[in-house]
């Protein structure tokens, strides 16, 4: 069980976990990022949900007018000034120079990875429009990937791409980045790149008439999600009368009404190199990143005055605000807000300590009281999310309708009455830990640690602010938090929305004056050693069957550890379905000596995670921890293997769980799409089965079931690999005690090869919503098949990404959807390819049309040479990039050895794939890509 929830990751920024991050402020509506083809990686497998949509794309061609004068021809050799020369050899750095523009550059040298992380910041968003050209920021973020002086539409992406490069760009409310990350030689196109999106850009009146029809479709497409139907909401009671009161995405006629004119003034007002920092991280030579700096940007000139910014007061004090939102939901989805002040606050460290011990997660007081011990709720969180000129708190939960009423009364009767004097030493401490650990994990990998030292940069004025941060966390006292809670939650500028199911009666006024009742004012309630070392990497053959698999990285004193078994829905009979994903939410809620509550303290006060899954014929155990707490861990995880507690109330708990999961998937069109593709392509074995099963099914499994299917799991051998700075003498003792005492030898469990279903065309509805979604799919070969699996991907590689065949045909030219890719999923015996599109549902048709004429095209004639080229580098990006973290090794090691495979299969598959020719790919094309043989999955509103 995690000991954070993924609502944690709205604290505000200082504190940040930075991925987590901007996966809630995409859920919300707070940022909006480049590239709707992005779900191409997607492994339906292990995602059969896609986040909820805020994700943009590129687009353009026409004659730019621009802020600044072009790039003066000078050579890359320029000599740098002695200070700057000085500058770049004193210690580690980040290193930040400014240009004769004003333009800050900051550049890191990490060599842990061949690849380097480039970024341009602006300060330019969607808190500098006015209101009627409200998304012009953010249309321009789409326009720019349309093309500039020297390269044509779709070309930035092919480029990046080719080289196995990946590419993007955000929008917020202060600020745009763009940027992309390249293999280490080809750092300078990466450059060019970004500097040339940025400053270059054309804006092609035909261009942007099609891409303005593709932020439409995106706008309607985050209409469906209820975060962010929330959050628009409340951003316009809280932030009313400032620029933060509109979505950064604009209204449907704003940004009809947006010209190329418009763009280009917009332009000239903001993109002013003194207002930018560009970011070079990664395996560099500094002095040569700041010779092409200065050669790509160190003559454009700076022709506005730029006015810094002015914070925004928090609103004096008005009164208690509710709105009602009915629709067609399973649940009920309550947003709460405060405001309070921007980034430059002192505050800032004391508000996000506040928010993490009321609702930062399952340890969290909320979470406790009205998840754990009332159970009125799926979840809840309390989060800080700060802005550069103002911020809110908000409170989020969700929960079923006939709740509501009862729940709204508790909180506010909950908030009246916080004192934190309550609040023990442990749980202080453990927020601190928390939080510190979050920041410092952001280093894990190269995009984390160009985001955090950006930002840090950006906004604040260089890394000290981060000391400064994390002096003010640990220094944080009670009755500062006192101070701050009475001050920023206060009724009377509550800001409140609610997404209530269709029929459901519910009163705007009736709330408020639950408010008023219940929270009348502020009122405090009455007394309430070292180890081993790493060593080489190693794989080690345990007593019964068992493997033990060491990853040595000494980057991080940190510790991975992933544990898989041949299992899952694999030992499920059809009555059974759901049983294995019920037993992993079980499993890590107690043991014989801890209750849950006490496990997920445990867990917490030593800033772990800690998490079973089940697959549909794996099952796992995954850890991550400082590995100064391998005494500790180590025994904990023994403890849930061996003597898991399943007590009543939590299995009472994990039902309610999946059975609230379900739901949330049924409300989303693409997590329906995914839940229900398995059940249609199968018609025998687990791949046919429901992973979460029937809501009527999962009500009645019992103790017995569960104790039994994990007695049965836990005998069979299984695979540990760990990836890190870890205790490796403690470790093998772990792994041989657990294979000695729980393993029986020929155990292991075979997984038939599935059969393929008979129908097939599957339609579902989900009304009230904007989008369909069609995904048209192809049966292939396993893993087993390493030949077919390395032209396969190679051909996936070739459609997907935004320069891939399907985007540029179906989004690009057609202009016929947001979201179009495709991928490719497998087993080791069993697997599809899926092309897929998100669409207006008038035009899914035409969608069809295209992917036939694309399956057409393959068939008759040999890719290009360039196409495979493009497809091999892909791959090879691709799997840098996703293999960064320490647990994202760890896995893939277990999971391929655990299902026969060598840990290296994914880079003798890319080795292969560099080996296959263009008549080799079409030969695979017509043997299993067969339009006459496809089966089509299609969700409508």
């Amino acid at each position: 069980m995690v000991p954070q929830q993924n609502v944690k990751a709205a604290q505000a920024v200082k504190g940040f976990d930075f991925e987590k991050l901007c996966i809630f402020m995409l859920l919300c509506g707070v940022l909006l990022m480049s590239s709707g083809c992005k779900v191409e990686k997607i492994d339906a497998s292990r995602k059969e949900d896609v986040a909820a949509g805020l994700i943009e794309n590129e687009s353009a061609a026409a004659p730019a007018v621009t802020a600044v004068e072009p790039v003066a021809e000078k050579t890359a050799q320029e000599e740098l000034s002695n200070e700057i020369k000085k500058a770049l050899a004193s210690g580690e750095g980040p290193h930040v120079i400014k240009l004769k523009n004003g333009m800050s550059v900051l550049i890191k040298e990490d060599d842990r990875f061949p690849l380097v992380n480039v970024r341009l910041f602006v300060h330019a968003g969607s808190a500098y429009e006015e209101p009627e050209q409200a998304g012009i920021s953010h249309l321009l973020e789409h326009m720019v990937f349309k093309g500039t002086e020297t390269r044509a539409p779709g070309q930035t992406a092919r480029e990046i791409e080719s080289v196995g490069g990946d590419m993007n760009a955000a929008t917020s409310f202060d600020y745009t980045v763009y940027y992309v990350e390249v293999p280490e030689n080809e750092w300078k196109l990466g450059m060019d790149i970004v500097t040339d999106m940025t400053f270059n850009a054309k804006i092609d009146p035909e261009e942007l008439k099609s891409e303005r029809e593709v932020v439409l479709s995106e706008l309607e497409r985050g209409e469906d999600n209820p975060g962010s139907r929330i959050f628009k909401t409340l951003q316009s009671i809280v932030w009313k009368d400032t620029s933060y009161q509109w979505p950064i995405i604009g209204y449907r006629d704003t940004v009809k009404g947006i010209s190329s004119e418009d763009i280009h003034a917009y332009i000239d007002r903001l993109y002013q190199p003194q207002s930018m920092l560009l970011s070079v991280v990664g395996k560099i030579d500094p002095e040569a990143v700041a010779r092409e700096a200065e050669r790509l940007c160190g003559s454009r000139k700076s022709v506005n005055p730029v006015v810094p910014p002015t914070v925004f007061p928090v609103p004096a004090t008005g009164k208690t605000t509710v709105k009602i939102v009915p629709g067609k939901w399973n649940k009920a989805y309550i947003g709460a807000a405060f405001p309070i002040p921007g980034l430059s606050s002192a505050k800032i460290a004391g508000l996000e300590t506040m928010c993490e011990l009321l609702g930062g997660g399952e340890t969290s007081r909320l979470y406790r009281k009205f998840k754990y011990e009332k159970r009125m709720v799926d979840s809840i969180s309390v989060s800080s999310l700060t802005l550069e000129r103002a911020g809110m708190l908000y409170v989020f939960a969700t929960l079923d309708a006939d709740k509501v009423d009862e729940f709204w009364k508790e909180l506010m009767v909950e908030l009246s009455s916080v004192d934190f004097n309550d609040f023990t030493d442990r749980e202080m401490d453990r927020v601190v830990i928390n939080l510190e650990d979050s920041l410092f994990l952001t280093k894990e990998t190269l995009s984390g640690l160009a985001s955090k030292l950006g930002y840090f940069q950006f906004f604040e004025g260089g890394q000290e602010a981060e000391e400064n941060y994390l002096y003010d966390l640990r220094n944080i006292t009670r009755e500062q938090l006192q101070l701050l809670y009475d001050e920023y939650f206060d009724p009377e500028k509550l800001a409140a929305c609610m997404l209530m199911p269709e029929g459901v009666e519910a009163d705007a006024q009736v709330f408020e004056k639950a408010v008023a009742e219940n929270w009348p004012a502020k009122i405090k309630a009455a007394a309430q050693a070292e180890d081993a070392g790493p060593g080489e990497a190693d794989t080690i053959e345990l007593a019964n069957g068992s493997k033990l698999v060491f990853i040595p990285d000494e980057t991080l004193p940190y510790t991975a550890m992933s544990m898989y078994w041949v299992g899952g829905d694999a030992d499920l009979t059809p009555e059974e379905q759901g049983l294995a994903a019920m037993v992993s939410q079980s499993l890590t809620r107690g043991t014989e000596t801890m209750n849950a509550t006490e496990l997920e303290d445990f867990v917490s006060d030593r800033a772990a995670s800690l998490g079973a899954t089940a697959g549909r014929e794996v099952f796992a155990i995954n850890a991550k921890f400082p590995s100064r707490f391998t005494d500790d861990m180590l025994p904990l995880i023994s403890e849930i293997i061996s003597s898991p507690r399943f007590a009543a109330e939590e299995l009472d708990r994990a039902r309610q769980d999946q059975v609230s999961a379900i739901k949330r998937k049924e409300d989303r069109p693409l997590s329906l799409a995914f839940r229900n593709i398995f059940p249609f392509l199968y018609k025998d074995g687990s791949y046919s089965y429901f992973h979460l099963g029937m809501p009527e099914v999962v009500e009645k499994f019992t103790r017995e079931e569960v104790a039994g299917y994990w007695q049965k799991q836990s005998s069979r051998p299984f695979v540990i690999s760990i990836c890190g700075d870890y205790d490796r003498e403690a470790l093998t003792a772990f792994a041989k005690g657990l294979d000695g005492n729980l393993v029986a030898k020929d155990t292991a469990v075979a997984v038939p090869a599935p059969n393929w279903g008979g129908e097939k065309d599957l339609t579902m509805t989900l009304p009230d919503r904007n989008q369909a979604h069609l995904m048209v799919i192809f049966s292939v070969p396993g893993m087993e098949d390493e030949e077919a699996t390395a032209g396969l991907s190679l051909l996936r590689a070739s459609l997907a990404g935004q320069s891939g065949l399907l985007f540029r045909d179906l989004r690009d030219k057609q202009g016929l959807g947001y979201t179009v890719t495709a991928f490719l999923w497998q087993a080791p015996k069993t697997g599809f390819m899926a092309f897929y599109i998100g669409t207006k549902p008038e035009q899914l048709e035409q969608a069809m049309a295209g992917f036939d004429k694309t399956v057409k095209m393959l068939k008759e004639s040999d890719l290009p040479e360039d196409e495979i080229l493009r497809a091999r580098n892909i791959l090879r990006g691709e799997y840098y990039q996703d293999h960064q973290s320490l647990l994202s090794r760890s896995r893939e090691a277990a999971s391929l050895i655990v299902k026969g495979f060598q840990p290296d299969l994914d880079q003798k598959i890319i080795e292969r794939a560099a080996k296959i020719d263009a008549a080799q790919v079409r030969e695979l094309i017509n043997k299993y890509i067969d339009w006459n043989n496809k089966y089509t999955l299609t969700v409508k509103p």
